[in-house]
């Protein structure tokens, strides 16, 4: 049997749930095409801004908006704290754990992860072993996706620890609804979180080399051809640095410069939003064009920082997430406040015949996949899908998980058709520093279409303005 959907605006019985009430009264006085209009009106001001992402592989147009909804998602004040304080947890966890892995690997040594997993993942990097980062983070930016099956309960789906992107759209969301609903804003108390480049800037200064008083801080792009270039240029523009592409900088006496009018200015931490691969062609992929050749003798000898380290990407594999929980056990001798999402290992026997046996009804993804690519749905998918996948699965079954099909939460949406419920998922952004810092709120994304679990924009998704309330 199905479980029921929990729907985060009205509970079981139909009423509306305390944390929407002021919302629902002003929805229920605001004529249909009001809406309409409004939604109009923010589309409008989207392609002004060029609020667009790329979709690899589609030929009607290379970039597109992604819709944004004007219905806003509300989370209560005792379930953002919740989160908070498991989110700051795990993120935690996960850089005790990037450390242990690149230094005494305590945790392989004890047998709670197998070593081969760790040594012989594609995301290890070797040249790591040893290095120092400033105050042991790694993951100084996490995007943490989450989704909600009943009121007050998380699940993590996914850690996000490489290059995360998508904050830029939970500011220009919040930027857009108070553009479009100032009134709503002065009927109840909603967390800012305009405030995040400023602390964003703040987080990555903290992290520069020993002995930096006044740390330069760049922001290094792949250029204006990434999915994710508005964002790039969009926080380089709101914290005031200095937005460079791998051939605006180059590297004398293993420290790093950036060419500028001026000369030669000396760059001490870089918000790097490249890939390990591309970062450094004297050290990763000599065909690499992307990157700044030395700039890892640089990083290794203490004189930059580069966040997110190098080699973080070992944390958020697919097949590494199960063993979160484990994490957050042997480093921390805490029980993990969020729970993950049940998942069997394709690489075990007993797992791996389970799921070719229950493929109509799971979800089974790529271990290194991303953008909802590479994945199946089991209840959505076909027969012939199915076979496919199937085929796939026991070439290589290392290379997939598989998880339940979850009736993650849903909330009202403004559809074609009207106001409708439409399943969402959250990426709050964890800031790892001197401090531990996350906005209140993150980026809902919602799946559009009716019935869809799938909220990837990639995949036709859209996004809405989380608000959290404040107590």
């Amino acid at each position: 049997m199905a479980s029921p959907i929990h729907d985060e605006m009205r509970g079981s019985d139909g009423n509306v749930l305390p944390h929407y009430q002021s919302y629902a009264a002003w929805l229920d006085s605001i004529p249909p095409e009001r809406l309409v209009q409004k939604r109009n009106e923010a589309e409008a001001m989207f392609h002004r801004l060029g609020i667009t992402f790329a979709v690899y592989g589609e030929e009607a147009g290379a970039e597109r908006l992604i819709p944004f909804d004007i219905i806003p998602r509300i989370i209560p004040a005792d379930h953002w704290h919740t989160l908070e304080r498991g989110l700051a947890q795990r993120v935690q966890a996960l850089n005790l754990f990037l450390h242990d892995v690149y230094h005494d690997q305590k945790i392989l040594k004890a047998g709670v992860i197998p070593s081969q997993k760790v040594l012989a993942n594609a995301q290890y990097r070797a040249i790591m072993q040893g290095v120092d980062v400033p105050g042991g983070i790694y993951a100084h930016i996490s995007g943490v996706d989450i989704v909600c099956t009943g009121p007050g309960e998380f699940h993590v789906l996914e850690d996000n620890l490489r290059v995360p992107s998508g904050v830029s759209y939970m500011l220009e969301n919040r930027k857009m609804m108070m553009r479009l609903f100032p009134e709503l804003f002065s009927r109840q108390q909603v967390a800012p979180v305009e405030h995040y480049p400023d602390v964003l800037l703040e987080t990555l200064r903290g992290v520069a080399p020993h002995g930096i008083d006044d740390p330069v801080v760049a922001l290094l792009t792949p250029g204006s051809y990434n999915s994710a270039y508005f964002e790039h240029t969009f926080l380089a523009q709101q914290m005031g640095i200095e937005l460079v592409e791998g051939q605006d900088m180059f590297v004398r006496d293993d420290t790093v410069f950036m060419r500028t009018t001026r000369g030669p200015k000396r760059v001490d931490v870089i918000y790097r939003r490249i890939d390990d691969d591309f970062i450094d062609p004297k050290a990763f992929r000599p065909d690499s064009i992307l990157g700044v050749p030395g700039l890892m003798q640089a990083y290794k000898a203490g004189r930059v920082t580069l966040a997110n380290a190098v080699g973080t990407g070992v944390a958020d594999d697919k097949s590494m997430y199960i063993h979160v929980p484990e994490m957050v056990r042997f480093y921390l001798d805490e029980e993990p406040i969020l729970k993950n999402v049940p998942t069997w290992q394709l690489s075990k026997k007993d797992d791996l015949h389970y799921v070719l046996e229950h493929l109509h009804e799971l979800v089974v993804k790529e271990v290194h996949g991303s953008g909802g690519y590479g994945m199946l749905v089991g209840p959505a998918s076909t027969m012939t899908q199915r076979a496919e996948f199937r085929e796939r699965i026991i070439a290589h079954p290392e290379k997939y998980i598989a998880q339940p099909t979850l009736a993650l939460s849903t909330c009202p949406t403004f559809v074609e058709a009207g106001i409708a419920p439409r399943h969402v998922d959250l990426r709050p952004f964890v800031l790892s520093g001197k401090t531990t810092r996350i906005v209140p709120g993150g980026l809902t994304r919602v799946a559009l279409k009716e019935g869809s679990l799938v909220v990837n924009s990639s995949q036709g998704g859209g996004t809405k303005d989380t608000w959290v309330l404040e107590a």
